[in-house]
Protein backbone atom coordinates (compact mmCIF):
# COMPACT_ATOMS: atom_id res chain seq x y z
CA UNK A 1 0.00 0.00 0.00
CA UNK A 2 1.63 3.25 -0.71
CA UNK A 3 1.61 6.09 1.56
CA UNK A 4 0.24 9.54 0.47
CA UNK A 5 1.41 12.97 2.85
CA UNK A 6 -1.16 15.31 2.47
CA UNK A 7 -0.60 19.23 3.15
CA UNK A 8 -3.42 21.14 3.74
CA UNK A 9 -4.25 23.92 6.46
CA UNK A 10 -7.99 24.04 5.86
CA UNK A 11 -9.59 21.58 8.21
CA UNK A 12 -12.41 20.40 6.01
CA UNK A 13 -10.54 20.20 2.99
CA UNK A 14 -8.03 17.76 4.82
CA UNK A 15 -10.36 15.47 6.29
CA UNK A 16 -12.04 15.55 2.53
CA UNK A 17 -9.12 14.14 0.75
CA UNK A 18 -7.61 11.49 4.02
CA UNK A 19 -11.30 10.20 3.06
CA UNK A 20 -11.23 10.14 -0.75
CA UNK A 21 -7.63 8.76 -0.81
CA UNK A 22 -8.39 6.07 1.77
CA UNK A 23 -11.05 4.86 -0.15
CA UNK A 24 -8.95 4.83 -3.56
CA UNK A 25 -6.88 2.31 -1.14
CA UNK A 26 -4.15 4.90 -0.13
CA UNK A 27 -2.26 4.91 3.69
CA UNK A 28 -2.85 8.57 4.28
CA UNK A 29 -0.67 10.87 6.69
CA UNK A 30 -1.66 14.44 6.61
CA UNK A 31 0.11 17.82 7.53
CA UNK A 32 -1.77 21.42 8.23
CA UNK A 33 0.96 23.16 7.19
CA UNK A 34 4.64 22.98 5.80
CA UNK A 35 7.01 22.91 9.17
CA UNK A 36 4.81 20.01 10.08
CA UNK A 37 4.99 18.62 6.91
CA UNK A 38 8.92 18.27 7.07
CA UNK A 39 8.04 16.67 10.32
CA UNK A 40 6.36 13.82 9.09
CA UNK A 41 8.40 13.23 6.07
CA UNK A 42 11.60 12.62 8.95
CA UNK A 43 8.81 10.20 10.59
CA UNK A 44 7.99 8.38 8.02
CA UNK A 45 8.91 8.77 3.98
CA UNK A 46 5.87 9.04 2.21
CA UNK A 47 5.59 7.75 -1.85
CA UNK A 48 3.79 10.95 -2.83
CA UNK A 49 3.13 14.29 -1.06
CA UNK A 50 0.26 16.76 -2.29
CA UNK A 51 0.92 19.60 -0.79
CA UNK A 52 -0.90 23.29 -0.81
CA UNK A 53 0.67 26.62 -1.05
CA UNK A 54 -0.68 29.17 0.70
CA UNK A 55 -0.57 27.64 4.52
CA UNK A 56 0.65 29.48 8.24
CA UNK A 57 4.10 29.09 9.27
CA UNK A 58 5.67 27.79 6.50
CA UNK A 59 4.14 27.96 2.69
CA UNK A 60 4.27 24.79 -0.06
CA UNK A 61 6.83 26.19 -1.57
CA UNK A 62 9.79 26.32 0.65
CA UNK A 63 8.67 23.15 2.42
CA UNK A 64 8.84 21.29 -0.98
CA UNK A 65 12.53 23.22 -1.35
CA UNK A 66 13.34 21.54 1.99
CA UNK A 67 12.08 18.22 1.61
CA UNK A 68 13.58 17.96 -2.09
CA UNK A 69 17.33 18.86 -0.64
CA UNK A 70 17.00 15.79 1.67
CA UNK A 71 14.80 13.12 -0.23
CA UNK A 72 15.49 14.69 -3.98
CA UNK A 73 13.23 11.24 -5.58
CA UNK A 74 9.93 11.90 -3.78
CA UNK A 75 7.26 13.18 -6.16
CA UNK A 76 5.17 16.07 -5.04
CA UNK A 77 1.42 17.20 -6.58
CA UNK A 78 0.99 20.60 -5.63
CA UNK A 79 -2.39 20.98 -5.12
CA UNK A 80 -3.65 24.98 -4.98
CA UNK A 81 -6.84 27.32 -5.42
CA UNK A 82 -4.07 29.35 -7.28
CA UNK A 83 -3.06 28.65 -10.64
CA UNK A 84 -0.95 32.04 -10.77
CA UNK A 85 1.73 30.18 -8.86
CA UNK A 86 2.28 27.92 -11.88
CA UNK A 87 4.42 30.00 -13.59
CA UNK A 88 6.73 30.55 -10.75
CA UNK A 89 10.10 28.54 -11.29
CA UNK A 90 9.75 27.82 -7.81
CA UNK A 91 6.80 25.32 -8.51
CA UNK A 92 8.38 23.77 -11.19
CA UNK A 93 10.34 21.06 -9.23
CA UNK A 94 7.04 19.64 -8.77
CA UNK A 95 5.88 16.47 -10.47
CA UNK A 96 2.31 18.11 -11.02
CA UNK A 97 0.51 20.78 -10.51
CA UNK A 98 -3.50 20.40 -10.11
CA UNK A 99 -5.76 23.31 -9.01
CA UNK A 100 -8.53 22.68 -6.38
CA UNK A 101 -11.55 21.55 -7.27
CA UNK A 102 -14.75 20.29 -5.30
CA UNK A 103 -14.08 17.16 -8.01
CA UNK A 104 -11.44 15.09 -6.67
CA UNK A 105 -10.94 13.06 -9.83
CA UNK A 106 -8.06 15.65 -11.42
CA UNK A 107 -6.10 15.05 -8.38
CA UNK A 108 -6.98 10.71 -8.34
CA UNK A 109 -6.13 11.11 -11.70
CA UNK A 110 -2.63 12.50 -10.99
CA UNK A 111 -1.47 10.55 -7.93
CA UNK A 112 -2.06 7.27 -10.33
CA UNK A 113 0.11 8.75 -12.78
CA UNK A 114 3.06 10.07 -10.63
CA UNK A 115 3.08 7.21 -8.17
Amino acid sequence: MKTILVVEDDKNQLLLYEQELSYEGYNIITAKDGLEAIKKVKEQLPDLIVLDINMPKMDGIEAMGKILSEHKKIPIIINTAYSSYKDDFMSWSANAYVIKSSDLKELKDKIKEVI
